[in-house]
């Protein structure tokens, strides 16, 4: 599966558009991150224990837009857009969600 923020793919011919295609990962942040990643920012530096959440989730929702347009019988996704969202009473969600356009290439 070639996935891409690209409307195109060089050196591909799109023959077919299956449609959109989503991805969405929602996760919980812990309180020992949420500690770990305080005392990075009273330090400075990074968060190590956030920035592996947000590839994980990234990563899964990925995959879960892959899958979606695999069933579609696609072989490529366009235009791909990733977003993220900070959800809950206390903003201790993180929601990742991807978009594209599922479609066959040559």
């Amino acid at each position: 599966m070639i996935i891409t923020t690209t409307p195109t793919i060089e050196g591909k011919k799109i023959t077919n558009y299956k449609g959109i295609v989503f991805g969405e990962v929602v996760a919980g942040v812990d309180f020992i991150k949420d500690f770990a990643a305080g005392i990075s920012n009273f330090f400075g530096g990074r968060s190590g224990s956030y920035e592996g959440e947000l590839i994980r989730a990234r990563e899964e929702a990925i995959s879960e837009m892959s899958n979606r347009a695999e069933k579609l019988g696609a072989n490529a996704i366009v235009a791909i857009d990733v977003d993220y969202e900070v959800l809950g009473q206390g903003n201790n969600m993180l929601m990742v969600t991807v978009s594209g356009t599922a479609v066959i290439v040559e």
